[in-house]
């Protein structure tokens, strides 16, 4: 089992769980948590080095890496592993972020038990993104949703009791239905006779399940993973759980948790069910362009920090799925795009206002103005974040929304060319009004935030970055500016897993 390298994922922060119940001290405490994300990064890296290697020299296997362990043979359950090109991309985002919360939380109250919590809510986070079983995907899944009532309850600010409820008993809600619909594609997974399989590179090559099953577990499935996707009208949960979780955790739930939402939609419920993605697709086309639109509205409106930033996510990470539901291949590379682009941003936009927070102890904007006379280096920071929200040229959000904007144009005209209506062409640019909604509440913020007068004198004996917030930082910009300015590179890292094995199931163009 452990020649395989990716297994190394999940026992990496399995071992930092246990060095961490050892630790005595502040000191130790953090040095595990740098470590061992420092460990994830440099595993991420060697492993994308080496998966471009592959592919450059012509394997074009659907996974590579895979292996097989049988875990509960009745039921044919394996710890079944395999990664490709979107698989690295997700691991790649979910270390950095996870390097960068460690620097955010510093100086984290209980930082034994809340390291403790959080990197077990990495492990589960990193399991699923391996996971080729679904199964063992869905058990990941449940082990990276638990942490988040505690994170919340405990170390979490405001309303924390009523937000760290809520948030598990939607997911959990949501979590029932993906569990039903994940059953009922094992149960359709074989011809007849077959073996039943949880291994989605077996279901996907048996081509087994019927038609009208399709129909039925398609949305039960892309419902359970769109409600963790914030899709409206399930997405009620992610704000108020933004506005009380700690700085570290919001970036680990805005910035990779609610990714797996919009890779289990496109893994899971369009990779196994082609027929039914094709049909039913405008159904949640609908609803993820609603989510597009609306949640870029309610940060136009709200004075909370992190309210706004949690209705803006609600927005790009519908954009993710409206991107996703296309079916075609600009799209949903931009669609991948953007899942990078804004679990990198919101990330830093979380950081930013975790510290800003700590300074001034308030997130109301009303509260606060004049910050980048106070904090120079924070407030460029937080300059930089909300250039890349509004899709700045050379910052990774215009990559990815133009990318998405492009291939949704491009199959809605074909749609429409082709008199098979209009609705595609009608929502993207629907969606495309979110540029211009994205553009007033960003510059909103920093017009009220860091310019004009100073409305608290205690303010201006606040101090600006430390060191280890400046890592965190800039960190995480290095990362931004470069898939602005190295596009290229991650389009052909998500490309290798579009040609041909996904095309050949989707019929994508």
């Amino acid at each position: 089992m452990f020649e395989n390298i990716l297994i190394y994922f999940v026992v990496i922060p399995l071992v930092m769980l246990g060095l961490l119940a050892l630790c005595r001290d502040i000191k130790q405490i953090r040095a595990v948590a740098v470590v061992g994300s420092l460990g994830l990064i440099a595993l991420s890296v060697y492993l994308l080095v080496d998966y471009l290697g592959l592919r450059a020299a012509g394997n074009e296997a659907p996974m590579l890496y895979t292996g097989s362990w049988v875990w509960f043979e009745p039921l044919n359950i394996h710890l079944a592993v395999g990664v490709d090109g979107i698989s690295i991309a997700m691991l790649l985002l979910s270390s950095i972020i996870v390097f960068a919360g460690s620097f955010a939380s510093w100086e984290i109250k209980q930082p034994k038990e809340f390291f403790l919590w959080l990197i077990l809510l990495s492990t589960g986070v990193f399991g699923f993104f391996i996971s080729i079983d679904m199964f063992t995907m869905f058990m990941f899944y449940e082990v990276a949703l638990i942490p988040m009532y505690l994170l919340i309850g405990v170390w979490g600010s405001g309303r924390k009791n009523y937000s760290a409820m809520k948030l598990t008993l939607m997911l959990m809600g949501g979590s029932a239905f993906l569990m039903l619909g994940l059953i009922g594609i094992y149960y359709h997974s074989a011809p007849e006779g077959g073996q039943l399989t949880w291994n989605l590179l077996e279901i996907v090559d048996n081509a087994s399940i019927p038609h009208g099953w399709q129909s039925f577990l398609f949305p039960m499935t892309f419902v359970g993973f769109g409600v963790l996707g914030a899709m409206f009208p399930f997405h009620t949960w992610s704000p108020d759980g933004h506005a009380s979780a700690p700085t570290a955790v919001s970036m680990l739930h805005a910035g990779v948790l609610m990714k797996l939402g919009g890779y289990g939609c496109f893994r899971v419920a369009i990779y196994t069910m082609p027929q039914a993605a094709h049909e039913l697709s405008w159904i949640f086309l609908i609803l993820t362009g609603i989510s597009v639109v609306y949640g870029a509205f309610c940060a136009c409106v709200k004075t909370d920090l992190k309210y706004i930033n949690a209705y803006s996510s609600v927005s790009h990470c519908g954009l993710v799925l409206f991107a996703i539901l296309m079916l075609n291949e600009t799209a949903m590379t931009g669609a991948i795009m953007q899942m990078l682009s804004h679990g990198l941003m919101t990330a830093l936009f979380f950081a930013l206002i975790g510290m800003i927070y700590g300074r001034t102890h308030t997130r109301e904007i009303t509260e606060m103005g004049g910050m980048m006379q106070i904090m120079p280096y924070l407030s460029v920071c937080y300059v930089i974040a909300g250039m890349a929200s509004l899709g700045l040229p050379g910052l990774s959000g215009f990559v990815a929304e133009m990318t998405i904007f492009v291939g949704s144009f491009k199959a809605g005209m074909a749609d429409y060319l082709a008199g098979a209506g209009s609705l595609r062409l009608v929502f993207t640019l629907i969606a495309c009004c979110s540029i211009v909604i994205t553009a007033v509440y960003i510059l909103r913020v920093v017009g009220k935030l860091l310019f004009g007068p100073v409305h608290d004198d205690h303010h201006r004996q606040l101090t600006d970055a430390s060191w280890w917030e400046r890592l965190s930082t800039a960190t995480l910009i290095v990362c931004v500016a470069g898939i602005g300015c190295f596009p290229n590179f991650f389009n052909t890292l998500i490309n290798f897993t579009f040609k041909p094995a996904i095309f050949s199931v989707l019929g994508m163009n």
